[in-house]
């Protein structure tokens, strides 16, 4: 029967020594059919290995969040770009000294959009504390997609509210950084974003999108459509920003060609203030 794997075992280290020195040095790394196959980072990186990167890409942040406890998540979208307030206010500064005028206009759309990230990093706070006084089987807890801007508020508001939150982040081709403020040892890197957006479905229990782009609209849709297919559960799917959604999704014009039915914009809810969301969850669950 296997035994558990010894991480100090000298084979292991070997393998990632090699690794380090080929990388270090600017070489690739050349297979070698006597390391441990598990150590192996050039067959571990093969086309036909993928289905097993996959697995352990679902397997790591799910046994990690068993064992801290998480099993029900409020998820948290929106946009990576927006800033906090101090920092918008400090970026407006910056661009009028500089007298750009570009600069300028991009630091006064940070300013306006700053309330968003406000609003995110209150209702982290809001959620976390809410938790605090809850027993370990009804414990809610802030997860985000890792990175800044909303993502950041949110992980930002769990912190100062002294409770742990997850961070699920994607390696992209410009590396995107973990916030500082997710619990560290919640704070998952995916390649994958399908491995990614599953683990946002597994242990959600409401989604909350604030404005955002391309990724929180992909995110968005993909609950949505899960949701509208029974292939999740219901879940509170809030939408934050009414003036933003409805300028962006005429989603009434969807019902009115017939391509969803008019009970489908049920699916979601428009909120234009941290206590409407958490109002919207808590009556959903009657909590």
């Amino acid at each position: 029967m296997d035994g558990m794997l010894d991480p100090f075992d000298r084979r292991l280290a070997d393998a990632w020594e090699t690794l380090k020195s080929h990388y270090d040095n600017g070489d690739s790394l050349k297979p070698e059919s006597n390391r441990l196959a598990f150590a192996d980072p050039e067959f571990l990186l093969r086309r036909e290995t993928r289905g097993i990167r996959m697995q352990l890409e679902m397997l790591k942040p799910d046994l990690a969040q068993h064992e801290h406890g998480i099993e029900s998540t409020v998820v948290v979208f929106g946009s990576a770009r927006f800033r906090s307030e101090e920092d918008a206010h400090h970026a407006l500064i910056r661009a009028q000294d500089s007298g750009d005028a570009q600069a300028i206009e991009k630091a006064q759309r940070l300013v306006r959009n700053a309330r968003f990230y406000e609003q995110a990093r209150a209702f982290g706070r809001l959620v976390t504390e809410y938790s605090a006084l809850q027993s370990d089987a009804h414990k809610l807890f802030i997860c985000t997609g890792g990175g800044p801007g909303i993502m950041e508020a949110a992980n930002r508001g769990a912190s100062e509210a002294g409770g742990l939150s997850v961070g699920l982040n994607i390696a992209l081709p410009h590396e995107q950084t973990p916030n500082p403020y997710i619990t560290p040892d919640l704070s998952f890197k995916f390649h994958y974003f399908a491995l990614r957006k599953m683990h946002f479905m597994m242990r959600a229990v409401a989604l909350v999108a604030f404005p955002g782009g391309f990724g929180t609209l992909d995110e968005l849709f993909e609950t949505l459509t899960l949701v509208q297919c029974k292939k999740a559960k219901p879940v509170p799917i809030v939408l934050f920003g009414t003036d933003y959604w409805k300028r962006l999704l005429n989603f009434q014009s969807l019902v009115e060609e017939g391509v969803i039915e008019a009970q489908d914009v049920d699916l979601f809810t428009y909120v234009d203030s941290v206590d409407d969301a958490w109002r919207i969850i808590r009556e959903f669950y009657q909590l």
